[in-house]
């Protein structure tokens, strides 16, 4: 299920203990090869091994701490490889490289990444809203404050519980200053936009809750001073960071396929995206020509067309997935689509809002098929996995290309499927945003491999976005940091979407007369939010070579 604070950080330890108890009584139940028992029960440990120590309710990441963790992976990967694995199922070797990737991308932080070090924005804890994907988007610190899981008004026991974790961020900003000393300058400089929008939270939520609670009152206004200070800390450091922040071509490629099990190298990325880049532009070229006489489409205009138009492009969308028979549909996913509506905010005539209203405002239903994603987080939540370890959601954000993959996919799927028949000028922007998508990846991949300065990134991207809905601005700034922080976010969308046609084209092959759109979705779900490499080899027992078994490694 999707992770909150509570879930993930106080009954974390808890409910992963009974997931690994369960799962061990279900095999010595069922005849399960005992091993597999036991990856459960080390999964439960890892889990509880990776996160840091708090100390005085801040996580410990100091040098020695984080030199300590990583002279204990070796142990950790050694427990791992000596299971034999040959007598197991599929799916049971399919849970044990998620386990593996985890271990990589421990080890990928401890080399390379060192976000405790090199990011500022790491130390930013607290989220307004929820995200769209299993996991937060991009690197999290021990102990995320997430407003959202905590109903206003607060109950005494809530109350207390943020007054305790919000009274420790001026602890951990005093923390960040002397962990802080990388030289990472694009990361460095992007950082201040994170604690500007932890302020902004802060005091959004403060003034909601305000008077009700003094001792949460106080911690609210002390966590909002030691931002503010935080930031001014920041500016001064920053003439002093001159080095790159980009990971370099070689890490980036050992991270795609040993973490996110994502086969491209950077180089392979960067034709990928470049192809996609192209065939988005040359597509969006001749669907305008073919609609050279329709009218254009115009803008929502008022908030009660606003709620009119969105609510009926989920009707619209809910009724084709059911009708067309694209794949199972439950009762929970129609609301679940539905309270993603969002509400309507006014621009002027020439305004250029956030790039992803200016499709939402003309078709509302092209982007339901993105927010597919509501969707996967409710069938996660109504229909869990049955494994303890695919239950809970893989951290290093090791589900992106699976779960990016597959809302982007599913746009220009539908598009074919037929959902756009009658609105030929909503295929435009099915178009538009795939353009968008390869255009800002090509900019993170040239972030990672170096080429490219986070300034150059964001004209690059703003470029090649049509129509200019992609201005410089908080939008593409927001990417392309994300991106930066998490190697291979920002191409996921586009590598597991072309990771996952591949995967349908593979099992209609396989299938012959007997494939349906629908029975490969279904199927395509029932695996989980994993890698999509991980999907294949469940569905056709095909297992891609950076799927090595124990004690390998991938080059």
């Amino acid at each position: 299920m999707p992770t909150s604070v509570r879930s993930r950080h106080v009954p974390a330890g808890l409910a992963l203990t009974l997931l690994a108890i369960g799962g061990c009584r279900a095999a010595e139940s069922s005849g399960v090869p005992a091993g597999y028992a036991d990856l459960v029960a080390l999964f439960q440990e890892w889990r509880r091994f990776q996160a840091p120590d708090v100390v005085d309710g801040v996580p410990d990441y100091s040098r020695e701490a984080m030199a300590e963790q990583y002279a204990a992976l070796p142990e950790w990967r050694a427990r791992l490889d000596a299971m034999d694995t040959g007598g197991w199922s599929v799916p049971q070797q399919v849970d044990w490289q998620l386990v593996r990737a985890e271990m990589n991308g421990l080890d990928f932080d401890q080399r390379v990444r060192r976000p405790w070090e090199r990011d500022p924005a790491f130390y930013a804890n607290v989220y307004a809203a929820q995200s769209d994907v299993p996991a937060h988007e991009g690197p999290t610190i021990e102990g995320f404050i997430d407003l959202w899981t905590y109903p206003v008004p607060l109950s005494e026991a809530d109350a207390d519980e943020l007054a305790g974790r919000i009274g420790a961020i001026p602890r951990l900003l005093q923390q960040a200053r002397l962990n802080l000393t990388g030289d990472a300058r694009d990361l460095w400089l992007a950082g201040d936009r994170s604690f500007a929008e932890q302020t902004a939270a802060l005091s959004a939520f403060g003034d909601r809750v305000a008077g009700a609670h003094p001792t949460l009152d106080e911690a609210v206004g002390q966590a909002i001073e030691a931002t503010a200070a935080f930031r001014e800390w920041l500016a001064a450091q920053a003439p002093s960071k001159r080095g790159p922040s980009g990971v370099g071509k070689e890490n980036y490629t050992w991270y795609a396929r040993n973490v996110h099990l994502v086969p491209y190298s950077w180089g392979e990325q960067v034709t990928l995206m470049r192809r996609e880049l192209a065939r988005a532009h040359a597509s969006l070229r001749l669907e305008e020509h073919r609609n050279r006489d329709l009218p254009k489409l115009e803008r929502i205009q008022t908030a009660e067309e606003y709620d009119r138009r969105l609510n009926e492009a989920v009707d619209d969308y809910m009724r084709f997935l059911r009708e067309e028979d694209i794949h199972t549909v439950r009762a929970w996913m129609d609301p679940a689509l539905r309270a993603q509506n969002g509400s309507f905010t006014p621009a002027a005539p020439n305004e250029i809002r956030n790039f992803f209203n200016e499709v939402n405002y003309r078709d509302p239903l092209v982007m339901r098929t993105h927010a597919h994603h509501w969707i996967e987080l409710a069938r996660m939540r109504e229909d869990p996995h049955a494994s303890p370890i695919r239950s809970a959601p893989p951290i290093y954000n090791i589900y992106d290309a699976r779960s990016e993959g597959f809302a982007t996919s599913v746009e220009e799927m539908m598009m074919h499927a037929g959902l756009f028949d009658d609105r030929p000028r909503s295929r435009e922007l099915v178009w538009i945003m795939l353009a968008q998508r390869a255009a800002r990846a090509l900019s993170g991949l040239y972030l990672h491999g170096n080429e490219f300065t986070m300034e150059q990134a964001v004209e690059n991207a703003g470029r090649w976005t049509p129509r200019g809905w992609l201005p410089e601005g908080d939008l593409v700034r927001f990417e392309q940091h994300l991106y930066l922080r998490q190697p291979g976010y920002g191409t996921s969308y586009l590598t597991g979407k072309i990771q996952i046609e591949q995967l349908m084209a593979e099992v209609a092959l396989e299938r012959g007369d007997a494939f349906t759109v629908k029975g490969f979705f279904d199927d395509f779900f029932d695996v989980g939010v994993i890698p999509v490499a991980l999907v294949r080899w469940e569905l056709t027992g095909n297992r891609d070579p950076i799927l090595v078994g124990p004690g390998g490694d991938v080059p």
